[in-house]
């Protein structure tokens, strides 16, 4: 059961991924630069963030350990967010919604299978099989479908 609440869940943040875009696209036309548009959204759920986990620590009663992850990982994310959030702005009025959300989901598979091999960060190393090829390829080809068509 947990694991369908965890597959919808996984399908609803990427329903918001293809809806923040556009709407980001819209914010920069508004103010005449995507990365204007990108500062904005990080700002604001930065702030909403911000919000939540300190309601969550208190609640909770939990101590944040500021020491405990390497430094750059407090950055790292932000910067990996910033380039995404500026480059979706920039090319969903160039490719359309179904087709950016489509090289999207391509590249995050290819960089995750990229990751999965090496063990990025400690994680479980995963060989790429011909399966995995044959996915990535397919979905690759999709997603040229759903541009080119």
């Amino acid at each position: 059961m947990m694991a369908l609440v965890w597959s919808l869940l996984g399908i609803l943040s990427g329903a918001f991924i293809a809806i923040q875009a556009p709407i980001n696209a819209q914010l920069a036309r508004g103010l005449g630069l995507p990365v204007a548009a990108a500062f904005f959204s990080f700002l604001s759920g930065s702030v909403v963030l911000g919000i939540v986990t300190v309601a969550m620590t208190r609640a909770g009663g939990i101590s944040l350990d500021w020491k405990a992850p390497a430094p750059w990982l407090f950055v790292a994310g932000g910067v990996l967010g910033g380039f995404y959030v500026t480059l979706s702005t920039i090319l969903i009025p160039r490719l359309g919604a179904a087709a950016l959300m489509a090289f999207l989901v391509a590249g995050q598979l290819i960089a995750g299978m990229l990751l999965d091999r090496i063990g990025f960060l400690g994680f479980a190393v995963r060989e790429i099989s011909l399966g995995r090829i044959a996915g990535a390829v397919l979905l690759l080809a999709g997603a040229l479908l759903v541009r080119f068509s």
